[in-house]
């Protein structure tokens, strides 16, 4: 029987045809009966919205036009072949100039008188003549600057004597306003006073002594003003000898 049947295979087989029709239509059938069927679609991704924001065009300012001084006395000329403007060389005798102004006066310095420069000397005649016995003998117990100073008070008030005839000086205070400076054979008196017929006088006077203490060799002052009454207590100035102090 196997045997039968595998010859059988080499034939043609009359109902494959049919089979393959009835599979045909039974597969139309169920392709009308079924429903439709969406066809399976992959999930779209998702997706961001990005905007891109770019920033705004910088424009640059425009440099400032350039101011140019208004031209005086120029004159803009423009030729057929359009070469630059020919300056022209101002007109200076026609510009009015101003008016020049007087100098004004320099203020005054006031200051202290300058010294003059004494012409001759009189304190080696005062001191040799016999009515000079004490103050010889005065002197003879001093020595070094308070001698020199001495000396140079005396010299002033001959000074002042033969300069303002008539005054009288009969004492001299050369410490009232500043006080003196004695350095070697050298005085110097910037605030010193006079007394003349009871009132004080300011005086200034450099004063020059030879080597040996003696003599005054040089000599010269300024007479400033009167000192006022209510400034005599301030400094130790007294109208009279033996006057006690106010």
């Amino acid at each position: 029987m196997e045997h039968a049947g595998l010859l059988q295979r080499g034939k043609f087989d009359p109902a494959l045809p049919v089979s393959l029709v009835l599979h045909l239509v039974i597969g139309l059938l169920l392709l009308a009966v079924l429903p439709d069927v969406e066809p399976i679609r992959t999930p779209p991704e998702d997706s961001i919205d990005i905007e891109v924001v770019t920033s705004p065009a910088v424009v640059a300012p425009a440099p400032p036009p350039a101011i140019q001084p208004p031209s005086q006395g120029r004159e803009d000329r423009t030729n057929s072949s359009g070469e630059e403007p020919v300056p022209v060389a101002p007109d200076t005798a026609s510009r009015e100039m101003p008016p020049s102004r007087p100098a004004l006066p320099k203020p005054a310095i006031s200051g202290p008188p300058e010294l003059t420069q004494a012409r001759e000397l009189f304190s080696g005649k005062t001191l040799a003549s016999p009515r000079s016995r004490k103050a010889r003998e005065m002197l003879a117990t001093l020595s070094g600057g308070e001698r020199n100073l001495q000396l140079c008070n005396l010299e002033a008030l001959e000074q002042v004597s033969r300069s303002r005839p008539g005054s009288a000086p009969d004492l001299v205070a050369p410490y009232a306003m500043k006080p003196e400076k004695v350095r070697g054979t050298g005085v110097e008196v910037e605030g010193g006073a006079f007394r003349s017929k009871r009132n004080w006088f300011n005086i200034r006077f450099h004063c020059e002594v030879d080597p040996a203490g003696r003599a005054v060799v040089a000599f010269a002052f300024a007479i400033g003003e009167a000192i006022p009454r209510d400034e005599w207590q301030e400094h130790n100035l007294v109208a009279e000898d033996g006057e006690a102090d106010q």
